[in-house]
């Protein structure tokens, strides 16, 4: 069955522009083989990451990330079925938000920007807006 899952977590300080080149190079040679596809919005102090695939490979895979050193506080907004992938040709699309400047694909709603700064607070929990609002990224 097909799942789909967010989290946020706090980006360590240790955690340099070379380590995220890391981690987006070993997405894209590790997703493929296990069809896992996502995305993932960074900046200096937030990760806010989106997989998607196999229920079983999706949770091996969060149980992994969990123990990554390069960030913390990991709190999962959703996990659950899905009938397709959102991001099916993406095995690990990103993008990073610098401070304030955030570059939206399209024009976005007060109510999306607010759950937008909820989303880097770690207080939104309903997977379908931070869905909607990820899919404004790309």
């Amino acid at each position: 069955m097909l799942s789909q899952l967010v989290y946020v977590s706090n980006r360590n300080r240790n955690c340099t522009e070379e380590e995220i080149t890391k981690i987006l190079t070993s997405c894209k040679r590790n997703n493929p083989p296990l069809q896992i596809t996502g995305v993932l919005l960074y900046s200096d102090t937030k990760f806010i990451q989106m997989v998607e695939g196999e229920s079983k490979v999706i949770t091996q895979l969060y149980d992994k990330i969990k123990l990554d050193v390069r960030h913390s506080n990991v709190r999962m907004i959703s996990y659950g079925p899905i009938k397709e992938k959102s991001f099916p040709s993406w095995h690990m699309g990103s993008r990073k938000i610098v401070g304030s400047l955030v570059d939206f694909k399209t024009e976005i709603s007060k109510s999306d920007q607010e759950v937008f700064n909820k989303i880097l607070n770690g207080q939104e929990e309903n997977g379908v807006k931070v869905l909607g609002l990820l899919k404004k990224f790309f």
